[in-house]
């Protein structure tokens, strides 16, 4: 599950997906973030939402993800 940060392209939006790991060393939490561009086929998706994505065949260049559900809908929308 991420968040959307961006959907300016078409029937395509960039998902955050965070993970915290502890340091090797200092055993602190240290927040990784990862983005994915994933396919939205209806263009549903707005900036802030909370969506469930599934790796899929390579639809394009960098696209290999696409969203399966939206699990919460950002207030801002």
């Amino acid at each position: 599950m991420g968040r959307v940060v961006s959907n300016k392209m078409d029937k395509t939006v960039v998902v955050t997906v965070e993970s915290y790991r502890p340091h090797p060393l200092y055993k602190k939490q240290v927040r990784r973030i990862k983005k994915f561009k994933a396919h939205d086929e209806q263009n549903s998706c707005h900036i802030g939402d909370v969506v469930r994505i599934e790796e899929t065949r390579p639809l394009s260049k960098e696209k290999r993800w696409r969203v399966v559900e939206i699990v919460s809908k950002s207030e801002l929308a």
